[in-house]
């Protein structure tokens, strides 16, 4: 993956968890600007720092470049519950989705 891909990507996400880039620098113990360095292609994260940014945005490394998924937290909680449901509930909760899909 590029680094403007890797930067948009990164921007894309952080977004979708509405926190700043300032806001996640600081929660990832970094300095005020580390985010916005890399998401403006100034710098490139260690592979130990990437594992921490999926970590404070609650996904696997998989997810991060899966440019398809535009919400992979949302898609993984969605995942799990429905783990939880019974055979009738799955069945109806696929007829929905087919009928989102159709359309």
């Amino acid at each position: 993956m590029e680094t403007k891909v890797f930067a948009a990507r990164l921007a894309q996400l952080r977004i979708r968890k509405g926190v700043s880039a300032r806001e996640m620098s600081l929660a990832l113990g970094q300095n005020a600007g580390y985010i916005n360095s890399i998401e403006t292609g100034r710098a490139f994260p260690s592979m130990v720092n990437f594992f921490y940014i999926c970590e404070y945005l609650n996904i696997e490394p998989a997810d991060f470049f899966n440019l398809q998924s535009t919400d992979p937290s949302k898609f993984k909680l969605l995942i799990n519950n429905l783990r939880r449901l019974d055979v009738k509930q799955l069945t109806a909760i696929s007829a929905l989705v087919d009928s989102f899909l159709a359309e």
